[in-house]
C-alpha cells in the first residue's frame, strides 16, 4: 500500500501532466499539521510554575501529551492536578497560548514537513498556501514564526498565499477552511492537494470538491473533531517521509550527483547500470607503483588481503568513456601520483569536461593542484575545506580570503562534509561569495535528498538507495563497507 506522501507525489504528478501551465497550489493548515502543538503546550505549562514558584510540570515530557490543544483541562486531569490550581493554570494558559513570546520561542515543526514543503517550493510553477483557522489578527506573528521556522531549510511563506479566519478565534472554522480553497482557486490557483489534521475541515473542503481534483490529506496527529467526519478517499499519515515524496526522476538536472567508491568490479557494474553520470574513484600507486589502483584504504591501514581483487585505473577508462560516463578521480597520495594519473588519462585521450579531481590541500599543495588545472582547464579540480569550518561564520573575511587563494591555484569547487554544523548557514554564505559547493559523505537516501534541497552544485553519495534499486557499497562513514543483499524477483503466472 502506497504511503500518504506516496499518493501525494503521484496526484501531484497527474495533475501536472493534465493541467502543464497551470499554477498549481498545494494547500497546508498550520497547526497540528505543519506545527506540532504538543511544543507550545509543554511551553506554556511550564512557564506557569517559572512565573508562580511552583511545581506542577517540571517532570511533563513532550511525550506525555497526548491531547488536542484546545483541551488542556484533559491534561491536568491526567496528570491530577487539584480543582483549585487547575482553574488558575487554564486562565494563564488561555491569556499565554497564543502571546506573540509563545508563538515565536514555542512553535516547532513535526519532522519531515518542512523538507516537504521545501520540495514543493522548488517545483516550477507550483505555490505552497496556508489555509488556517487562526484569526486574521496574528498574520504577522503566523509570518514571523512561520519564517523563522522555515528560515533553515530555505522556505519561506508570504501574506498572499496566507488565508486566514476573518472572524474570532474557533468560529466556524470548517467553512473558514472551504473559503480558503476557494479564495486561492479565484485567484488563479489550481488547488491540487490539501493537508489538515481535523476531519471535520476536510469533510467542508470535500463539498467544494465535486470532481475530486483536490486530494484531501488528514494529518493524523492529535485532532479534535470525530474521524467520522472523514470524508471519502481521505489519505490518511503522520510521517512526513521524503523519500517517499521524492522520485529519481524528479531531482534538479542541474545538480551533479557523484555515486561515491567506484573501487571495484561489482560497485562499478552497479554505477554503470543506473543512471548517475559521474564516478568517483580513490586513486593510489600499486604497492610496486607499476600500476596506479583503485583503493581508499592506505596499504598500511589495511594491508592487502587474499580475496581482495585490485581494480585498476586503466581498466575502467575505456567503459567509462564508451557509455558516455565521467571519472571523479579522489587523489589519496602526493610525489609521482598527479603526473603518472594525468599520463594515463592524456593516453586515453580523455575530454578534461568528463574529469573532475579531488584532492587534500597538504596533500597535493599549490604544485599539485596548478598541474591539474594546466592539463586540464576545463576540468572541475576540488578540495575539501571542513578544517576552515570553525571560522568560516566567525571569520568571514579571512575565509573568504583564503577560497581566493585555492581558486587562484586552480581550485573550482569546494568540498563540504554533510554533518558539518551549521552547513546550511555555510551554504549560504559560500554561495553568495560565488564559490561553488559538493555535499560528501552522504549517508543514506533521506539524508541524500535532503541535501538536494539545499541546491549546491553537486553531491556526492554512495548510493546504497535499496528503494530506488541502487546497492553501492562506498566506504561510508568510518571506511566500513554496507552490508546488503539482493532479493530474487519472483514472477507469478
Amino acid at each position: 500500500m502506497n504511503s500518504w506522501m506516496k499518493k501525494l507525489a503521484l496526484h501531484y504528478e497527474k495533475t501536472r501532466r493534465l493541467y502543464p501551465e497551470d499554477r498549481l497550489m498545494i494547500l497546508f493548515d498550520i497547526d497540528g499539521t505543519i506545527l506540532d502543538m504538543r511544543h507550545m503546550i509543554l511551553h506554556v505549562l511550564k512557564s506557569f510554575d517559572q512565573n508562580h514558584s511552583t511545581h506542577f510540570f517540571e517532570n511533563l515530557k513532550l511525550g506525555d501529551i497526548t491531547v488536542h490543544e484546545n483541551q488542556a483541562e484533559k491534561l491536568l486531569a491526567q496528570l491530577k492536578i487539584p480543582r483549585k490550581s487547575c482553574e488558575r493554570i487554564l486562565r494563564w494558559y488561555e491569556t499565554h497560548r497564543w502571546s506573540t513570546e509563545a508563538v515565536l520561542v514555542s512553535h516547532r515543526p513535526f519532522v519531515g514537513v518542512m523538507e516537504v514543503i521545501r520540495w514543493f517550493q522548488m517545483q516550477p510553477n507550483t505555490f505552497v498556501g496556508l489555509n488556517t483557522g487562526r484569526p486574521d489578527y496574528l498574520r504577522a506573528e503566523t509570518l514571523l514564526s512561520l519564517n523563522k521556522l522555515g528560515e533553515e531549510y530555505k522556505v519561506q511563506f508570504t501574506d498572499e498565499l496566507l488565508y486566514m479566519n476573518p472572524h474570532e478565534w474557533e468560529k466556524d472554522v470548517p467553512n473558514v477552511k472551504a473559503a480558503g480553497v476557494l479564495h486561492f482557486q479565484k485567484s488563479g490557483y489550481r488547488v491540487f492537494a490539501m493537508l489538515d489534521n481535523e476531519p471535520e475541515n476536510l469533510n467542508s473542503v470535500s463539498q467544494v470538491n465535486p470532481y475530486g481534483e483536490i486530494l484531501l490529506l488528514h494529518a493524523n496527529t492529535i485532532f479534535e473533531s470525530k474521524r467520522k467526519k472523514m470524508p471519502t478517499g481521505t489519505v490518511r499519515g503522520k510521517v512526513y517521509d521524503i523519500t517517499e515524496l521524492i522520485q529519481e526522476k524528479t531531482l534538479p538536472r542541474h545538480i551533479q550527483f557523484v555515486w561515491h567508491g567506484v573501487n571495484d568490479e561489482a560497485n562499478l557494474k552497479q554505477f554503470l547500470g543506473s543512471s548517475i553520470r559521474w564516478a568517483e574513484c580513490d586513486a593510489r600507486l600499486s604497492p610496486n607503483e607499476n600500476d596506479i589502483i583503485l583503493r581508499h584504504d592506505a596499504f598500511h591501514q589495511t594491508p592487502l588481503n587474499d580475496e581482495e581483487e585490485l581494480l585498476l585505473l586503466k581498466d575502467i577508462l575505456h567503459p567509462l568513456k564508451a557509455m558516455g560516463r565521467s571519472l571523479k578521480l579522489d587523489l589519496k597520495e602526493n610525489g609521482t601520483l598527479v603526473g603518472r594519473v594525468l599520463e594515463l588519462l592524456e593516453a586515453h585521450r580523455l575530454d578534461g569536461s568528463h574529469l573532475w579531481f579531488n584532492g587534500g590541500v597538504d596533500l597535493l599543495g599549490e604544485k599539485g593542484f596548478r598541474k591539474l588545472k594546466k592539463a586540464y582547464p576545463s576540468a572541475i579540480i576540488q578540495c575539501p575545506i571542513d578544517n576552515i569550518m570553525p571560522v568560516i561564520l566567525t571569520d568571514p573575511m579571512k575565509t573568504r580570503k583564503t577560497l581566493r587563494k585555492l581558486q587562484d591555484w586552480g581550485i573550482n569547487r569546494f568540498s563540504i562534509k554533510w554533518h558539518t554544523a551549521h552547513l546550511r548557514n555555510v551554504l549560504d554564505r559560500i554561495d553568495w561569495w560565488g564559490f561553488e559547493v559538493n555535499i560528501y559523505n552522504v549517508p543514506n537516501l533521506e539524508s541524500f535528498l535532503k541535501a538536494v534541497l539545499l541546491m549546491p552544485r553537486s553531491i556526492t553519495a554512495d548510493f546504497n538507495f535499496p528503494k530506488w534499486h541502487y546497492f553501492g557499497r562506498g566506504s561510508g562513514e568510518g571506511h566500513q563497507h554496507y552490508e546488503y543483499s539482493l532479493t530474487r524477483l519472483s514472477r507469478t503466472a
